[in-house]
């Protein structure tokens, strides 16, 4: 049981259990100052409740509250300000992650089925910095959903079908050549697919070609279905490639083109239920204060949302999943809206678990990246940047560094991937290779080499026996004590909010906090607290490097 909740117990005993432990743990805060206490529960919410001021029911909580934890309680208005016993808090905390060590802040009661449907790219288009985000904040929350006790089934639900397919193949047939896309299949693919889009600007007979080119590979026309099968095996080898430098797997790379055999069954059971309105030749479910949701286009050929319908009621299916996160940019956030709506009116109480995490661009000057104007930078030539210059930063601090190939992999994929997590996923970030590449402050490697530096000392000092005393810590291990203490909470909050930003931004401050003690207390210093001081530094690598691990990030042992 954490700190809070030991609080939050004591108080709801204190109060005759008039709320509950929830309740009040919601209500807890922490001050402004410091010398307000370490945290503070507030009365006013109470008193019609009670029928009593505010005032009186903090003195009444004073009066009657126990707790371990605490050492001092000041009734301040309608406050209650507690002071956190902390000899006896760094005694629980310490003890607590030498004990269960990485396992410190997991849930281990099982929770059931997480699905998560992330990166997600189109098929004979390359990898780009645009994936990026939907790719390392879906692999987080995944391994967020694991430490919260559910087992992640990591989806990657590839754009292999569409009317864009019309537009490549039509692309391919005027100004394809099979040995060039041969030698390097995405990158040609891209030319023409580009050529397409600025050829259609000026002869708008093109769309139209698009148009029943993609209706035959719906009705399994053999020349433009081997076209899309070479397209789709070409690409999902190169993306393999990316995922492996990432270090990023999936259970399924179950695409849209996988449903079209299932969608029937789906646009059936709502004309049954007479939820399927006709529309200008097209057939929409209507939904309140929303447009209305496309199902079928006039020549009957099926949408993007008929598609995500159908891979619903098969994901529901097939995993029984407790919660479904669809990580999708912000810009789809009505088709999703619509979507859960459509399986709500259908009947369906889980479509309630069903959850759209959008997030924001990665911009380019200012601007969208785009494929169709070829204007994108390529994933790829960006991590193997990383990777170089993470390289050169080692030759030059650490020239005798062993496997320095591993460790520059490590720290240059790091930097990539903890630059994008930093930033709350809401917000559009602008790329800045330079930025990326800068490895002070916050970023990656600095936790990376805090936690490095950590994993020298305990190795020096090779110690197999603890000890926990914050006497021995002195003053400054105390805001790192109290942020070790918060991470169990921080792993529910982002799994909660559906956002890693919240652990990387908490691995930032502890890798910082620690940093601080370090320029202040020799660890090494043979004396009675050494033991102390060594497990502290233990606690602390602990949690940052499952901090890195939840992001996805590797924590090398030396830099």
């Amino acid at each position: 049981m954490n700190m809070n909740t030991q609080i939050a117990k004591s108080i709801a005993e204190a109060l005759n259990n008039e709320l509950s432990v929830i309740e009040i743990q919601n209500l807890l805060e922490k001050p402004k100052k410091l010398d307000l206490g370490d945290l503070a529960f507030p009365c006013f919410t109470l008193a019609k409740k009670l029928r009593k001021s505010p005032q009186t029911i903090a003195s009444d909580i004073k009066n009657n509250l126990s707790c371990d934890c605490i050492q001092e309680i000041q009734v301040v208005g309608g406050y209650v300000n507690i002071f956190y016993h902390q000899a006896t808090i760094t005694q629980q905390v310490l003890s607590q992650i030498v004990k269960e060590k990485n396992l410190y802040g997991t849930k281990q009661e099982s929770k059931g089925n997480v699905v998560l449907d992330f990166s997600s790219p189109n098929i004979a288009k390359p990898f780009s910095m645009g994936h990026l985000r939907s790719t390392v904040i879906g692999n987080a929350l995944a391994n967020i959903a694991e430490k919260n006790g559910y087992k992640a089934i990591r989806i990657n639900h590839l754009g292999d079908w569409g009317t864009q397919f019309g537009k490549l193949i039509v692309a391919y047939q005027k100004w394809g050549d099979q040995k060039t896309i041969e030698v390097a299949p995405i990158e040609e693919l891209l030319k023409i697919y580009v050529k397409f889009h600025e050829e259609a600007e000026q002869d708008d007979s093109l769309n139209e070609q698009a148009r029943i080119a993609f209706k035959a590979l719906e009705d399994g026309d053999e020349e433009t279905l081997a076209l899309w099968q070479w397209f789709r095996d070409a690409s999902l080898e190169e993306f393999k490639n990316i995922y492996e430098l990432l270090g990023i797997n999936f259970d399924s790379f179950v695409g849209e083109a996988f449903y079209n055999d299932k969608m029937a069954a789906v646009v059936k059971e709502l004309e049954e239920k007479e939820l399927l309105v006709k529309s200008e030749g097209a057939h929409v479910v209507e939904i309140d204060n929303m447009p209305p949701c496309l199902m079928t286009k006039t020549d009957g050929a099926t949408l993007y949302a008929t598609r995500d319908l159908a891979a619903a009621f098969y994901r529901q299916q097939q995993y029984d999943p407790e919660k479904s996160f669809y990580v999708v940019g912000h810009e789809q956030s009505l088709h999703f809206n619509q979507l859960f709506k459509v399986i709500g009116k259908m009947g369906y109480d889980w479509a309630k678990d069903l959850q759209h995490v959008p997030f924001g661009m990665i911009l380019k000057e200012g601007k969208k990246m785009s494929t169709r104007k070829g204007k994108i930078v390529l994933l790829a030539d960006v991590l193997t940047e990383a990777i170089a210059t993470a390289k050169r930063n080692i030759e030059e601090k650490n020239p005798n560094l062993i496997e320095k190939d591993s460790v520059a992999h490590q720290v240059g994929v790091g930097a990539v991937i903890f630059n994008d997590l930093k930033n709350n996923r809401l917000h559009d970030i602008e790329f800045s290779i330079e930025h990326m590449m800068n490895f002070e402050g916050e970023t990656g490697p600095y936790i990376q080499y805090t936690n490095a530096r950590i994993a020298s000392l305990l190795e020096k000092a090779d110690e197999h026996s603890y000890e926990v005393s914050l006497e021995a810590l002195g003053e400054q291990a105390w805001p790192v004590i109290l942020l070790l203490e918060q991470f169990p909470k921080v792993i529910a909050s982002a799994f909660e909010e559906a956002d890693p930003s919240l652990i990387a931004k908490y691995a930032l401050q502890l890798a910082r906090q620690f940093n601080k003690y370090y320029a202040q207390n020799k660890v090494l210093v043979d004396d009675s607290q050494r033991k102390s001081r060594l497990a502290f530094c233990l606690c602390v690598s602990i949690v940052l490097k499952e901090s890195l691990a939840l992001l996805g990030i590797a924590a090398p042992k030396n830099m």
